[in-house]
């Protein structure tokens, strides 16, 4: 791809016509991307956002009270029930991603994006609104970045995302074991970690897909790398989201 490598079209052959096909080709995909991890991105906030405005209601002291729909949403089993149909629709996608139609596979994208929403309203419950929103542009500023350096460094990002898919691993480790130590000095350097981690990914994974794009794939597996990519992407996003609003959120 030319974009990736300005000595493309020279080392194959390519004209200066066949190289501008190529680099239009890309900024297609890449938008397609983008536009599908928007789109999940905004239904998210929107369910999130949807689903806390009915489960809580203000009570006569001003406090929080939880809607009958609240209080089976946040009180029972369902948040487990949602957790471990969000993980084994990500688990789906990604090992049968090949056998799917591109319809289907945005289908199921969108799908596990609200029903992660159904899950993220519980942060309306610990963070202020304000704070939620703040915080969301900051990310979505900072992602903004890093996802442009990784589309544009001529830099390979590989050896650095080897070494944070590990740290990945760690992370989920330290989070497990703090569930019962409850440090709170563990809960800020996981935070801290975490903040970093998901911002090398973004800008690592908006790499990998870049390099995922071939000017001879048909429509079928544009269309899948486009879904899985926005998947990844939307992932990144979301959890940098997350770590930093650890840092930033203003607790209720």
């Amino acid at each position: 791809m030319s974009d990736f490598d300005r000595n493309y079209a020279a080392r194959t052959g390519y004209g200066a016509q066949q190289a501008a096909v190529i680099d239009a080709g890309l900024r297609a995909y890449m938008i397609r991307v983008y536009n599908y991890m928007a789109a999940g991105v905004a239904l998210t906030g929107l369910v999130a956002w949807f689903t806390y405005s009915q489960a809580v209601v203000t009570n006569a002291a001003g406090q929080l009270a939880l809607t009958p729909f609240g209080q089976t949403i946040y009180g029972g089993p369902l948040m487990i029930v949602l957790f471990l149909g969000t993980l084994g629709l990500v688990f789906f996608m990604s090992f049968r991603i090949s056998h799917l139609q591109p319809s289907t596979a945005l289908g199921l994208f969108m799908v596990y994006a609200g029903l992660l929403g159904l899950m993220l309203s519980s942060i309306f419950l610990t963070y202020t609104g304000a704070s939620i929103t703040r915080t969301f542009f900051i990310s979505a500023a900072s992602f903004g970045a890093l996802s442009l350096y990784g589309y544009t460094t001529q830099r390979d990002l590989s050896p650095v995302g080897s070494f944070l898919v590990m740290g990945l691993f760690g992370l989920i480790l330290a989070m497990v074991v703090n569930i019962f130590l409850k440090s709170t000095g563990l809960d800020f350097a996981i935070s801290a970690i975490g903040v970093l981690i998901f911002a090398g990914l973004t800008a690592w994974d908006t790499q990998k897909i870049k390099e995922m794009y071939s000017v001879n794939d048909d429509g079928t597996i544009a269309g899948r790398k486009a879904v899985m990519g926005a998947l990844t992407l939307y992932l990144d996003f979301i959890n940098l989201f997350l770590f930093m609003l650890r840092f930033m959120g203003d607790r209720r």
